[in-house]
C-alpha cells in the first residue's frame, strides 16, 4: 500500500542497507524523503573510510576532467549518489525513480511537521556485530571537504528545542481533550439512562 510520501530519518541506520530499501521503494513508485543523512554510519573506521574517499577524489576522466567524475562531498549528495547507482538511472523508468527521490541534511522546514520513520532492516545495532567499528558520514564529509556541518549542527539544536516544546503542548492538550470527554460522559449518563428505559 503506497502512502503519499514517505519520510525517513537516516541517523543510525547503515548507508549501504539503507539505499537498498530506498532503490526498490523507489523503483516500485514511493515518493521517499531522507532526512538526517550526516547521521548516517558506515562500516569501518574514519582512517579506513578517509583512505577510500581519497582514492574515489583521485578517479578523473583523463580527456577532459571538467566533465567526468564528480565528487559530491555533502553527505546528502553522497547517499544520494549510491542510491543512483542501486538505480538503472539512464533509462526512462530508473530516471522517474530517481525524481522521487529528496535528500536533505538536518530536518527542514515541511517536514520536521511530518512524522518520520525508520527502516528496522538497516539500522546498525540490528545489523553490525557489536565491537566493530564504523563511521558518522557527516564528520567523513567535514573532513573531506564538505563545510557546513557546525551549521547543521546549530540548526538541529534549535530544531530539537522547537521539537521538544510542542510536543509538550500536544501531551498537554491531549490531557485537556480526555479530561473534556469524561466530564461529558458524567452529564450525559443521566440522560442515556433516561432514554435506555424508554427503550431507545
Amino acid at each position: 500500500m503506497f502512502e503519499k510520501v514517505v519520510v525517513v530519518d537516516c541517523k543510525g541506520h547503515m548507508m549501504g542497507r539503507l539505499a537498498s530499501y530506498v532503490a526498490k521503494e523507489l523503483l516500485n513508485g514511493q515518493k521517499i524523503v531522507l532526512v538526517r543523512t550526516e547521521e548516517v554510519n558506515i562500516s569501518g573506521s574514519l582512517f579506513r573510510n578517509k583512505l577510500k574517499f581519497q582514492t574515489f577524489l583521485g578517479r578523473r576522466m583523463n580527456t577532459n576532467p571538467n566533465r567526468g567524475m564528480i565528487h559530491f562531498r555533502a553527505p546528502s549528495r553522497v547517499l544520494w549518489r549510491v542510491i543512483r547507482g542501486m538505480i538503472p538511472h539512464k533509462t526512462a523508468r530508473g530516471a522517474a525513480a530517481l525524481e522521487r527521490l529528496k535528500v536533505f541534511e538536518g530536518v527542514p522546514h515541511p517536514f520536521d511537521k511530518i512524522k518520520r520513520q525508520v527502516i528496522p532492516d538497516a539500522m546498525r545495532v540490528v545489523r553490525l556485530r557489536p565491537g566493530r567499528k564504523f563511521c558518522v558520514l557527516g564528520e567523513l564529509s567535514s573532513q573531506m571537504g564538505w563545510s557546513h556541518h557546525e551549521l547543521i549542527k546549530t540548526l538541529e539544536a534549535k530544531r530539537k528545542v522547537k521539537s521538544a516544546a510542542f510536543y509538550n503542548t500536544k501531551k498537554e492538550l491531549n490531557k485537556l481533550k480526555a479530561q473534556a470527554s469524561k466530564n461529558v460522559e458524567a452529564k450525559l449518563a443521566p440522560t442515556n439512562e433516561a432514554l435506555a428505559k424508554l427503550g431507545f
